[in-house]
């Protein structure tokens, strides 16, 4: 079973330039994870199924903390998940950088990380 939480979006600091750490900027989250515990299929239990609110307050803690690296963002929200939910068996996300800093260019840069 797949659980898909898109589009969570946040307001952070993150970036190697001065202005990104100081004036911050909008991201999105996208977070797919992978169990074969189907038992709330069954139960229709919420003691027995992954809490989405819980897993969007472990990408919110992560997000909340300033990095330079858009690769460390999603790395640290792959651990935390993994390391809070022992049913989890893979996780993917996808950390989107609103507004980059490249000359109103672009939408968006995105990384995309599977542990």
């Amino acid at each position: 079973m797949t659980i898909l939480i898109s589009g969570m979006r946040f307001y952070g600091y993150h970036g190697c330039f001065e202005e990104e750490q100081t004036i911050g900027t909008r991201f999105v989250v996208d977070i797919a994870l992978t169990t074969s515990n189907t038992k709330a299929v069954e139960t229709d239990n919420i003691e027995d199924a992954i809490n989405y609110v819980s897993v969007y307050e472990l990408v919110r803690q992560v997000m909340d903390k300033p990095t330079h690296l858009l690769e460390t963002l999603a790395g640290r929200i792959i651990q935390s998940v993994k390391s809070t939910f022992a049913e989890v068996e893979n996780v993917r996300v996808k950390v989107c950088k609103l507004n980059p800093p490249l000359d109103n260019q672009t939408d968006y840069i995105a990384i995309e990380l599977e542990g």
